[in-house]
């Protein structure tokens, strides 16, 4: 990689970091898994190596803590029993375009639980996709925030899953950047721990960030297509942080959990 490429990197995987940190407790945090036919053990990047993907388990408790004021009328899913093995297949209907998502319960079973729950309460339907990044190693499109302004979530927290829980507490590595490949869908977060809510983001290029991202499925091909329409069209710049809405405005029209 070129010392260029590695400050835009650099500087839009900050940016990334800059909008989440500014957002309310409620803000979501996002990781990515790359496309489904890709074995994510053997993922290398010039900034790391994604740490192996867990293996099916046995069901986990997840918790759910209440948080700030939830942008749509909600209520947090059951933490008990959640299920950490198999995939959740989704289909998103948007105003861009169908997007199908494979939800990988044993990477984030408590992300890929709360995601399921708010999809069959209606909380994503008739929503924005309120964020746009195209910078050279951050190109996302983020979603998941019924008000549109990148501070909303569902009135409560959890905690952040793979791949940042493949490391110790404290390890340095953590701090460096791996690549979230394309396809990859992943949480927001604020930064703080417990601060996983309701926003996510699609990774429709290589993307590099630090481990610190939930990582909890990945985008068909028929719906990157969708996400690289709508990033052709750019963003109108409007977020100090990097990026800005979409040119193309994206709405999620209903989320659907076909399996």
């Amino acid at each position: 990689m070129t010392r260029t490429r590695m400050r835009a990197a650099a500087a839009a995987a900050l940016g990334l970091a800059l909008l989440l940190t500014g957002c309310s407790s409620d803000t979501d945090d996002v990781r990515a898994v790359q496309d489904s036919t890709t074995d994510a053990t053997t993922t290398r990047t010039s900034s790391g190596v994604l740490p192996d993907r867990p293996a099916d388990g046995d069901p986990v408790s997840c918790t759910y803590t209440p948080g700030g004021a939830s942008a749509r009328e909600v209520t947090p899913p059951d933490g008990s029993d959640v299920p950490a093995a198999g995939i959740a297949e989704v289909s998103m209907s948007t105003d861009a375009g169908e997007i199908g998502l494979l939800l990988d319960r044993a990477a984030a079973p408590c992300a890929v639980n709360s995601f399921v729950s708010l999809a069959e309460q209606g909380y994503f339907d008739d929503t924005p996709c309120h964020r746009l990044v195209t910078s050279p190693g951050l190109q996302v499109l983020q979603c998941g925030d019924p008000t549109g302004t990148g501070t909303g979530g569902p009135g409560y927290g959890f905690d952040t899953e793979y791949p940042e829980t493949a490391y110790a507490p404290g390890d340095p590595q953590l701090r460096q950047s791996v690549v979230y490949p394309r396809g990859t869908v992943a949480m927001a977060n604020t930064g703080r721990p417990g601060s996983n809510g309701s926003q996510f983001f699609l990774v429709y290029e290589d993307s590099q960030l630090p481990p610190a991202y939930t990582v909890f499925g990945t985008v068909d091909e028929a719906g990157l297509a969708v996400v690289e329409e709508v990033a052709a069209a750019g963003d109108d710049g409007s977020m100090s942080a990097g990026g800005g809405a979409p040119n193309r405005p994206v709405r999620i029209e209903s989320v659907t959990v076909t399996s």
